[in-house]
């Protein structure tokens, strides 16, 4: 079968048929699972008790917002981000000064609203992009900048990759924080 190609953009998804709609959602189905609940199990190892169920609540809250701010334009589902492990895992080994006493649920408000600043930030961000245009901040952040951020994010996180395959071996694909236990037998 010889598949064509067009440099149009697909604006209706149903135009890909039915099958490749499945493969399409299956694949976003799994990206979005992975965020936002390996997302609330990590930071769980910090110390701070953020639940699974409030992160998929308000992802769901989130994304019904988005849907109504796009008009229904953008299929898209709002989930976890990872960018903010950085912050809940500093908050989570404050022991000094007045977080010396504090537990891990009030230690995740602070964290929280942190989250919540950023979010304002970036609402003020998203703004400037609109009144100055995509292609004004594109000038100063073109892909040859952002593209070796990325990268050497990538390379700051490769060490603990490469721990926790030397310990793991095969489990080194699957994320499996120390909590879980494997179940051993039917009776466990």
């Amino acid at each position: 079968m010889k598949e064509t190609t067009s440099a149009q953009p697909i604006r209706d998804a149903r135009v890909l048929g039915v099958p490749k709609m499945l493969i399409l959602g299956l694949q976003h189905m799994f990206a979005m699972f992975g965020a936002t609940v390996l997302v609330p199990i990590l930071v769980n190892t910090y110390g701070l008790p953020l639940n699974i169920q409030t992160t998929l609540f308000f992802a769901g809250i989130g994304t019904l917002f988005f849907h109504i701010c796009t008009k229904l334009k953008v299929p898209a589902f709002l989930g976890s981000s990872f960018a903010f492990l950085g912050g809940f895992s500093a908050m989570g080994a404050m022991d000094s000064g007045i977080y010396a006493a504090m537990d891990g649920a009030e230690k995740l408000q602070y964290a929280c609203g942190g989250i919540v600043v950023a979010g304002l930030l970036y609402v003020v961000l998203a703004g400037i992009i609109k009144v100055v245009g995509v292609h004004k901040v594109m000038h100063f952040l073109p892909p040859v900048v952002t593209g070796p951020i990325i990268i050497l994010i990538g390379l700051h996180l490769a060490p603990s990759a490469v721990s926790t395959a030397s310990t793991g071996g095969w489990l080194a694909i699957v994320p499996w924080p120390s909590s879980w236990r494997p179940i051993s037998g039917a009776g466990a």
